[in-house]
C-alpha cells in the first residue's frame, strides 16, 4: 500500500510543537531545582502525557510510511487509549484552573516586604506565567492532535476492544504511575512540591528586656505597677496593659503557623510586630509620658512577688522561631512521642495552633479520620439478616398470587435475589422451619415466571448449574448471541474479507484464537447478507458454535466424511474448505425440503466434493458405510439456543426430551456402524448438539460406548469449553465423559453446544469365552469363531416400534400410501 501523505504531515507537525515544548523546560525558573529530584520532570503527570502523545504520533507516522504494518498499527492502537484520555483530562483541568483559579496552579510574584502606601484600588495578585507558546505546547498540542487523529484518521474501535482491551491499559497505566509517583514522594519528601522560597531559615533575634511566650489559654492579664506605687499612674499602668494584651492576643492570632505549603514572605513584618507587642506589654504606658514605667525585668519582678499569675512572665526564656521550607519537616520528628503527650492537653483545649502542636494535631485528626472510615465500612458491610425483611411465601400464597395473575415484576426480581443468597449461605439465612427445597421451588417458581419459561424446562435447566450460575445462564439467554461469519478460503483470504467489508462500513474482527477463518461482526450499514462478497460465495453466515464439531473432527483431504444431518450446509461447506475441494462428503439431511438451501449454499461457495442426499440417518449403514469420518450435529430440543428461538420456553415437555434422547441414540449408533474402523487416516465421528440438557448429551454418549465397546472417547482438540459430566444426580457416566466439552452462552458467549469426540476401533477377532460373546452388542461369531460387522441391535423392546413408526412418517412425507396402523403398532408406539 502506498504512503498516506496528508496525515503523515499532520503528525510530523504534532510531533515538532510538542518536542519544542518539551526542549523549553530547560528554560523555566524552576527547572533547575526540579531537574535535582528524583523523577525530575517526568513526576508530573503533564509531562508523561506529553511523552506518551508524541509517541501516538511517531507511531502513527510510522504507520503512515508503513501502511501494511499490523504490528506497528495495533501497537498504536492500544497506546492511543491511553494517552488520549491522560491528555484530555490534563488539558481541560489545567486550562479551567488557569483561567479560573490561577492562584492554584500558578507561583506568586514575590513584593517587596515595605508596607506599600495605602490605595483606594484593590491589589491584583500578579503569578509567574510561562510563554504562551510554551504554554500551547505542553497543554494544548497534545490533546488536540490526539482527537484530531482519533476522530478524523483512525479507524473506529471495536466493542471488544473498549470492553476487554481498554479497562486493562487503563488499569496498569494508574497502576504504574501511582506506584512512580509515591517512590518519587519517598526520595523527594513530598509530592510535586513547589521550589522553595529564597528566605533563609533564621531564628527570631533574643529580645533585650521581652520575650516572645505562648499566651496561656486562662491567664490573667499582667498588672504592671509604677516603681513609686503611685495609685494613679498603676491604675492607668494596667487600663493599657489590658488593652495591650487583647492587642496581643488578637494579633497572635494573625501570627498563627500555617500549614507548611503557605508562604513565609511575610514573616519579617510579623516578627517586628511581635518585638513591638512585647515591649508593650512590659513598658505601659499613659497619657502621661513622665509616668511611664521604664525598667528592666529585675525590677518589675521585685515589685510582683507572690503574684503567680506572673509566673510565665518572670522566667520567660527567648523562645526560637525557626522558618523553613518542606525539606525541614522531619526535623520536628524525632521526639514524636513526646511531643504527643506535651500537647494532648493543648489538642483537648481551645487554645491556638503553634509551630509546636501542629504536626501533633495532624497525627491525630488523621487518626480520627481513619477510625472513622472504618466504622464506615463496617456499617456498610454490615447487613441485616435476610429474614428481617423477606418471608419466604407458603404453598397456600403462592397459589393465591397465581389466581390474582401473578406477582409484580419487581416483587419477583427481588424475591429471586433473595433466594439466591438464602441458597448460598442457607446455614446463616434461611428461616426457621423453612427447608432448602422450599426456597429451591420458590427460585425456580419464580424464574420461570420472570423468563417465560414452563416450570419442567426452568428446573431442568436450574439442576446443571449452581444457583448464581443458574440466574446467569438464565439471563444470557434473554441477549442475543454476536453476528459472525465463516470466511471461505475456497475463495477468500480471511484478510482480505475483512478489509473489503470494512471499506463497506462494517466493524469487525477475529472471533478468537481458535480460529482462524471467522469474523465477529459488530455492527454494519450494510445487509450482512446480501453485500456482493456474500453472493460471491466468499463467507457464511454462521454460529461460531457450529465452528466447534468440524474443528474437532478435523477432515483431511482426500477422505470420504460422511454429514448425517448436514442442512442447511454450514459445517458441510467448512468441511469442504479443510479438504480443499478434494476427496468426497456425502451431505445428508432427513428433510428433503431442507436440501434446497444446503444444494444453494454448496453451489454458491464453490464446493465441488459434496454429494446432497436425503436419508433417514438410521438408514446409513444399510445404504452406505465405510466412511472415514462421520460428523453427526443430532436433532435436539435447541435448549442451547434459546435467545435465537424462544418458543423453546414454552413448547417443550417431559415427553419431548425422552422421544429425542432415543432417536440420539440410535443416530449415534448408527454413525459408529457407518465408520471405517480399518481406515489409517480416520475412524472418528463426532456427536455434537445444540442443548445443554444432560439427556440429549452425556446420556446418549455413554449409551454408545456401553453398546459399542470398540467406539472410544478422544480428546476433542478444543483448547477451551466446560469438560461434560462424570456424573449427573445420582447417575454415573464413564469416566472418559470428561473429555467431551460443553459450551454456555453465559460463560463462552455463544450458543450453547456440545461436542465429543470417538474413536471407532476395529472389533475383537476372538472372544475368550461364551458368556463375553453374549454380553457383546452388535458382534455375529462365524462358525470358526470369528466376528463379523453386525447390524446395530437394540436391547429395548421399544425400538422396534419407534423405527417402524419412523420410516412410517418418513414414507408418508415423500408422497407415498402407507397402510394405517394396527391397534399393535399404536400401542407399541405409545
Amino acid at each position: 500500500m502506498s504512503v498516506k501523505p496528508i496525515p503523515a504531515v499532520l503528525h510530523a507537525t504534532s510531533m515538532s510543537i510538542m518536542a519544542y515544548g518539551f526542549m523549553s523546560l530547560g528554560t523555566i525558573a524552576s527547572d533547575e531545582w526540579i531537574s535535582k529530584q528524583t523523577g525530575g520532570h517526568w513526576q508530573f503527570l503533564t509531562i508523561l502525557g506529553l511523552a506518551a502523545a508524541w509517541i501516538t504520533m511517531a507511531l502513527s507516522l510510522l504507520g503512515d510510511l508503513f501502511p501494511s504494518s499490523q504490528s506497528i498499527n495495533g501497537i498504536k492502537r492500544s497506546l492511543l487509549m491511553i494517552s488520549l484520555p491522560v491528555s484530555i483530562i490534563v488539558s481541560g483541568i489545567y486550562w479551567t484552573l488557569l483561567l479560573a483559579f490561577p492562584h492554584l496552579i500558578l507561583p506568586p510574584i514575590e513584593t517587596s516586604s515595605e508596607p506599600a502606601e495605602p490605595s483606594s484600588a484593590p491589589e491584583v495578585p500578579q503569578f509567574y506565567r510561562i510563554p504562551l507558546t510554551m504554554d500551547l505546547a505542553l497543554h494544548l498540542a497534545p490533546s488536540a492532535s490526539l482527537v484530531l487523529d482519533f476522530f478524523v484518521l483512525e479507524r473506529k474501535y471495536t466493542p471488544r476492544q473498549l470492553k476487554n482491551q481498554a479497562p486493562v491499559l487503563a488499569v496498569l497505566a494508574a497502576v504504574s504511575y501511582a506506584t512512580w509517583a509515591e517512590y518519587c514522594a519517598s526520595k523527594n519528601g513530598a509530592y510535586q512540591q513547589r521550589p522553595p522560597k529564597s528566605t533563609p531559615k533564621r531564628k527570631a533575634d533574643s529580645l533585650d528586656d521581652s520575650a516572645l511566650v505562648k499566651p496561656a489559654k486562662k491567664a490573667k492579664q499582667v498588672e504592671v505597677k509604677k516603681l513609686n506605687g503611685a495609685a494613679k499612674s498603676g491604675s492607668k499602668a494596667k487600663k493599657v496593659d489590658k488593652n495591650l494584651v487583647k492587642k496581643g492576643k488578637a494579633k497572635e492570632k494573625d501570627t498563627l503557623v500555617e500549614d507548611e505549603d503557605e508562604d513565609w514572605d511575610d514573616m519579617d513584618d510579623e516578627v517586628e510586630d511581635l518585638r513591638t507587642l512585647t515591649k508593650h506589654q512590659f513598658e505601659g504606658s499613659d497619657e502621661e509620658g513622665e509616668d511611664a514605667y521604664s525598667g528592666g525585668l529585675s525590677e518589675l519582678e521585685a515589685s510582683s512577688e507572690g503574684d503567680e499569675d506572673d509566673e510565665p512572665l518572670r522566667d520567660g526564656n527567648v523562645q526560637e522561631l525557626q522558618f523553613s521550607d518542606d525539606s525541614d519537616a522531619d526535623e520536628s520528628e524525632h521526639g514524636e512521642s513526646e511531643a504527643e503527650g506535651s500537647d494532648a492537653d493543648s489538642d483537648n483545649s481551645d487554645g491556638p495552633i503553634t509551630a509546636k502542636n501542629i504536626e501533633a494535631r495532624s497525627r491525630r485528626l488523621e487518626r480520627q479520620a481513619a477510625e472513622d472510615a472504618e466504622l464506615e465500612r463496617a456499617e456498610a458491610n454490615y447487613t441485616e439478616p435476610t429474614e428481617a425483611f423477606f418471608k419466604l411465601p407458603t404453598v397456600e400464597e403462592r397459589e393465591k398470587e397465581k389466581a390474582s395473575g401473578g406477582p409484580d415484576v419487581q416483587e419477583v426480581q427481588m424475591r429471586m435475589a433473595e433466594c439466591v443468597k438464602v441458597l448460598n449461605d442457607f446455614k446463616n439465612l434461611a428461616a426457621e422451619g423453612r427447608s432448602r427445597s422450599e426456597y429451591t421451588e420458590q427460585l425456580i417458581s419464580d424464574i420461570a415466571n420472570y423468563y417465560g419459561y414452563n416450570e419442567f424446562l426452568a428446573e431442568k435447566l436450574f439442576e446443571l448449574f449452581s444457583v448464581s450460575e443458574a440466574i446467569e445462564f438464565f439471563e444470557a439467554n434473554e441477549v442475543p448471541r454476536p453476528v459472525t461469519i465463516r470466511t471461505n478460503t475456497l475463495r477468500a483470504r480471511r484478510r482480505d474479507l475483512a478489509q473489503a467489508l470494512i471499506n463497506r462500513g462494517v466493524n469487525l474482527e477475529p472471533i478468537g484464537k481458535w480460529t482462524n477463518v471467522g469474523l465477529q461482526v459488530f455492527e454494519s450499514s450494510v445487509p450482512i447478507g446480501a453485500t456482493p462478497e456474500y453472493l460471491a460465495g466468499h463467507y457464511m453466515l454462521q454460529a461460531a458454535s457450529s465452528f466447534l464439531p468440524v474443528i474437532a473432527l478435523a477432515p483431511q483431504p482426500n477422505e470420504r466424511v460422511l454429514d448425517m444431518a448436514s442442512a442447511p450446509g454450514g459445517k458441510t461447506t467448512h468441511m469442504s474448505a479443510l479438504m480443499q475441494n478434494t476427496g468426497l462428503i456425502f451431505a445428508n439431511d432427513a428433510n428433503k425440503a431442507r436440501t434446497k438451501s444446503l444444494s444453494a449454499n454448496v453451489h454458491r461457495l464453490g464446493c465441488k466434493n459434496v454429494v446432497v442426499c436425503s436419508y433417514d440417518g438410521r438408514e446409513f449403514p444399510k445404504v452406505l458405510g465405510g466412511f472415514d469420518r462421520v460428523l453427526l450435529d443430532a436433532p435436539c430440543s435447541g435448549t442451547g439456543v434459546i435467545s435465537k428461538d424462544a418458543s423453546v420456553k414454552t413448547n417443550k415437555t417431559e415427553r419431548d426430551f425422552t422421544l429425542l434422547s432415543h432417536l440420539q441414540k440410535q443416530l449415534i449408533l448408527c454413525a459408529i456402524d457407518s465408520v471405517d474402523a480399518s481406515s489409517k487416516t480416520g475412524g472418528y465421528i463426532v456427536y455434537s448438539t445444540c442443548s445443554v440438557t444432560v439427556d440429549e448429551n452425556e446420556a446418549v454418549v455413554d449409551y454408545a460406548l456401553r453398546k459399542r465397546p470398540h467406539a472410544k472417547l478422544v480428546d476433542t482438540g478444543l483448547e477451551f469449553g466446560v469438560p461434560g459430566f462424570t456424573k449427573f444426580r445420582g447417575k454415573k457416566f464413564n469416566e472418559k465423559l470428561s473429555l467431551t466439552r460443553r459450551f454456555y452462552p453465559h460463560v463462552h458467549n455463544m450458543d450453547g453446544f456440545y461436542v465429543a469426540k470417538i474413536k471407532v476401533e476395529k472389533r475383537q477377532k476372538r472372544t475368550e469365552s461364551k458368556e463375553e460373546n453374549d454380553e457383546m452388542e452388535g458382534v455375529v461369531l462365524t462358525e470358526d469363531g470369528l466376528t463379523k460387522d453386525a447390524e446395530p441391535t437394540f436391547d429395548d423392546a421399544e425400538d422396534d416400534a419407534y423405527i417402524t413408526e419412523s420410516k412410517r412418517r418418513h414414507r408418508k412425507k415423500l408422497g407415498y400410501r402407507v397402510k394405517p396402523r394396527t391397534q399393535a403398532q399404536v400401542a407399541a408406539a405409545g
